[in-house]
């Protein structure tokens, strides 16, 4: 079946894993051939129009990717890939087919596109406007970073008041759970990051706003690229200011940080700053700083 046929497990990974990064100006993609299932249950024997079919579908994919010169197609991921491309095309029924496309960074080891479409038809003009389709999603994706796996630990807060600690602990680690929740949420939904489960390896680690980067071996150790910290600082009781800091997960080198400054507002505010903040400072910054490379 098609689904068993494109499981992306450690097969595939390892398969990846030992291939150069491109060493040309022209970006190398790798591409086999689409497998193909008839599950259809059709009595006439449609194999020799299917390769036909598939043959020409395959031919118009690489023709779209290569033309331009960003791309240049290689045999495979061993012969100076920078990106794998694998599929396969399913007929369900007589009128409708699927294709299951897959594109993986080789250099990161991680999928940019994972999709399955539905097209309609079994013909030559079927076929041509499903590649015409595929296309543009795959060079969508080629032209995607694969996303970072982030580690964002639990905000912490830095209560400059002379408030007691105990009449506000529970409430403030309620909103600092909505800071660190909504957080997470944003960063997730950029597509940027991909966000990895902490667990309990920050809880037995105290201040991470203390520990000089230990957050970054954590990180690591978790299985992230990268690390983020942030601290949410009391300055009143209507006051205050956030804060937060990326590592990266394998040197602990600073990679971003930012600052709220001063913000009036009640507890209940913090999540609304520090989700801006990092939409402002991270999110944002980034994309303005990749639009001005191109």
């Amino acid at each position: 079946m098609l689904f068993s046929r494109l499981a992306l497990s450690a097969v595939l990974l390892v398969v990846l894993s030992c291939s150069p990064a491109a060493a040309e100006a022209a970006i190398g993609v790798a591409m086999d051939d689409f497998s193909y299932t008839d599950t259809s249950a059709e009595p006439a024997n449609q194999t020799a129009a299917h390769e036909r079919r598939l043959s020409a579908f395959m031919a118009a994919l690489r023709r779209d990717i290569g033309e331009g010169g960003r791309y240049r197609l290689v045999p495979s991921a061993k012969d100076g890939a920078a990106f794998k491309v694998i599929g396969g095309i399913q007929k369900t029924s007589t009128l409708v087919q699927w294709a299951k496309v897959a594109v993986i960074d080789v250099g990161t080891r991680k999928l940019v596109m994972d999709k399955l479409y539905t097209f309609r038809g079994d013909n030559d003009e079927s076929w041509e406007r499903a590649e015409t389709f595929v296309s543009r999603e795959v060079m969508a994706a080629l032209a995607t970073p694969a996303p970072v796996t982030l580690a964002v630990f639990e905000f912490e807060l830095e209560d400059m008041t002379a408030a007691s600690v105990g009449a506000s602990a529970a409430s403030d680690a309620s909103y600092l759970a909505e800071v660190t929740g909504g957080v997470r949420e944003a960063l997730g939904q950029s597509g940027r990051y991909r966000i990895v489960d902490v667990g309990r390896e920050a809880a037995m680690a105290g201040a991470l706003r203390d520990c000089g980067g230990c957050e970054a071996a954590i990180a690591k150790g978790l299985g992230a690229d990268q690390s983020l910290i942030g601290v949410v600082r009391r300055v009143s009781r209507t006051e205050y200011t956030l804060g937060f800091q990326v590592r990266d997960a394998s040197t602990g080198a600073v990679l971003a940080r930012g600052d709220s400054g001063l913000r009036l507002g009640a507890d209940y505010s913090w999540k609304r700053g520090a989700v801006r903040l990092v939409k402002d400072r991270l999110v944002e910054s980034q994309q303005a700083t990749e639009a001005a490379r191109r």
